[in-house]
């Protein structure tokens, strides 16, 4: 009895979700064998004084704060102090 050998080769492709499902025929079509990606892990900062990792609310608003989001800017330290007399 000869076996035949095949080579194969690995990639990594993105599907947008709409073709999810058409993809996932074409592959059993085809006798491909498919592996979702795993799930990526969540960055965490480590806060050496108190030795744990910041936790998920935290960690939300420095995402948030690094895309502008609820973040305020003056041009000036007169501006802020005025703010921050106001408030």
């Amino acid at each position: 009895m000869n076996t035949l050998q095949i080579d194969h080769q690995s990639f990594t492709v993105s599907v947008p979700s709409i073709d999810t499902k058409i993809f996932k025929q074409l592959i059993q079509r085809m006798g491909w064998h498919i592996a979702a990606a795993p799930a990526k892990e969540r960055v965490r900062l480590y806060d050496p004084e108190t030795g744990e990792y910041l936790n998920d609310e935290t960690m939300q608003a420095i995402e948030e704060s690094r895309k502008g989001i609820g973040v305020t800017s003056y041009s000036s330290f007169d501006d802020f102090a005025n703010a921050m007399r106001a408030l």
